[in-house]
């Protein structure tokens, strides 16, 4: 080399040891930090895909802590109602305690009175005290709110989850397809002649009896007697002309009349030996009713569309459970056996639980918690609980104790299923939701990590190697700084 003004070998190590200083400080800045991609430049795709999984695991984050401060809301509330159920069962027990009178003085059934009053007053109370970090559980302030609502066409209406998307009101159309009906027969004549009297057994699902109408009893006068044990029975009968239509009080296919004359071998036998061309049949349009030893006639079940889906009922009764609405419709006498429509509109309420990773319809978990309040437990046919407290319809000295039964059956029931949907929710919801969102935050973490943490093994590896070239570097940069000074042996 005979050049001295420009050290190519010189410029070339200088290039080479800048080059392998920045890998050594890349591989200094990785082992220190633990991350692979530190800034955009080390892996442009690679940040943005580790941005977005890093957005899923702090939805996830969250949806778990949210999942578990909800199973602690629903925990409070199902405690209370444990609380109110052993409350009812009391009043349960009073109750049948109090309907002997014939045993009890007055002042053993004042003091069972005392004993409810204080009862319904301590369920009122849990009521309107339980909450959960200042929000009220059980007085109604999570129970959904409804407007338009026809009593006389939908006679109650329970929303036990509605997923209003942002805020906004949902319709709920009710379209009836097919009618409720009751067990139904039939007994068509004037009436019984002289010559004779008539006993039959009469009974539905809620019970039976038998019944003797005396010689000479019109249709009218057999109707009437019917009606008298309808209570025991649970069949009423309905006058048209001369024919009787003996029904069950409930609808729906739980629900059945059953009638035989007592005395006859068969059917044919029984029909054509009653006096005066009196029938007993199924149909009022069909008297030929064949050879049976009974007839039994059930009810129908309600059919209808809820919003387009197709939904078989219980007797007057509609459950609908779709990915956005669960509530039960008890339609009116009325409107079940008509195909008529009917609307409503739930307008907000509900508590809405994200459990999920992202705020959206299918992240969004919402459930009612109704109104527990002795004003709210019961039915709208018998009463409700507050109604056998003292100087009202069902006190325990009254005489309406076989209402009150229906009442605290239907509180008990009441709580019941509220305690059975609330623990539903916290088993099949928000705990399988936990060890889901747990799974994914395991393998989503799996991946960021694989594409954002420094891999050590191979970093060291690049850290040494770096040390090394940078020492050989300085090394050749001497050698090279040195060259220029052979051509002063040129000089002599």
């Amino acid at each position: 080399m005979s050049r001295i003004n420009t050290n190519v070998a010189s410029m070339n190590a200088i290039h080479n040891m800048i080059a392998n200083n920045g890998k050594l400080n890349t591989s200094l800045q990785r082992l220190s930090s633990g991350l692979r991609i530190n800034t955009g430049k080390d892996d442009p795709a690679g940040l943005i895909a580790s941005e977005t999984l890093r957005s899923e695991i702090r939805g996830i984050e969250k949806g778990i802590k949210n999942s578990e401060r909800a199973s602690s809301v629903i925990a409070t509330a199902e405690g209370a109602l444990n609380e109110i159920s052993s409350l009812l069962l009391d009043i349960k027990g009073l109750l049948v305690e109090s309907a002997n009178k014939g045993a009890l003085a007055s002042s053993e059934i004042d003091a069972n009175q005392l004993q409810v009053d204080s009862a319904i007053n301590s369920i009122e109370r849990i009521s309107n005290s339980t909450q959960f970090n200042g929000v009220k559980l059980l007085n109604g302030n999570l129970s959904y709110s409804t407007t338009s609502v026809n009593a006389l066409e939908l006679q109650q209406v329970r929303i036990q989850s509605a997923k209003l998307i942002d805020g906004a009101d949902m319709i709920v159309d009710v379209q009836v397809t097919a009618s409720a009906q009751t067990g139904s027969v039939f007994m068509s004549g004037a009436g019984l002649s002289s010559s004779g009297s008539l006993t039959i057994q009469l009974g539905s699902n809620r019970g039976s009896t038998e019944l003797t109408f005396a010689a000479s009893a019109g249709i009218s006068a057999m109707a009437e007697s019917v009606n008298a044990v309808k209570e025991i029975t649970g069949v009423s009968a309905f006058i048209s002309g001369t024919t009787a239509s003996l029904n069950s009080v409930d609808f729906g296919t739980d629900s059945f009349v059953s009638i035989e004359v007592l005395g006859a071998d068969d059917w044919e036998n029984m029909n054509s030996g009653l006096p005066l061309g009196m029938q007993i049949m199924l149909s009022s349009q069909n008297p030929d009713i064949g050879d049976q030893g009974s007839l039994k006639d059930y009810g129908i079940d309600v059919t209808a569309t809820v919003n387009g889906a197709l939904t078989t009922g219980k007797g007057r009764e509609l459950t609908v459970r779709t990915a956005i609405l669960e509530a039960i419709i008890d339609l009116s006498i009325a409107q079940s056996m008509s195909t008529t429509s009917s609307s409503f509109a739930i307008t907000g309420g509900g508590a809405d639980f994200a459990i999920g990773a992202q705020v959206d319809a299918i992240g969004l978990a919402s459930i009612a918690i109704q109104s527990v309040a002795p004003s709210q437990l019961g039915n709208v046919t018998d009463g409700f609980l507050n109604s056998l407290k003292s100087g009202k319809a069902q006190e325990m000295k009254g005489t309406k104790l076989m209402t009150a039964q229906r009442v605290i059956d239907s509180a008990i029931e009441n709580i019941a299923v509220m305690r059975g949907r609330l623990g539903s929710f916290q088993r099949n919801v928000l705990e399988t939701n936990m060890n889901s969102l747990r799974i994914s935050m395991e393998n989503v973490t799996s991946a960021e990590s694989s594409i954002r943490d420094t891999d050590f093994a191979t970093e060291t590896a690049a850290m040494t190697r770096a040390q090394i070239l940078i020492q050989a570097n300085t090394q050749i940069l001497a050698v090279a700084n040195s060259l220029p000074q052979n051509v002063l042996a040129l000089l002599g």
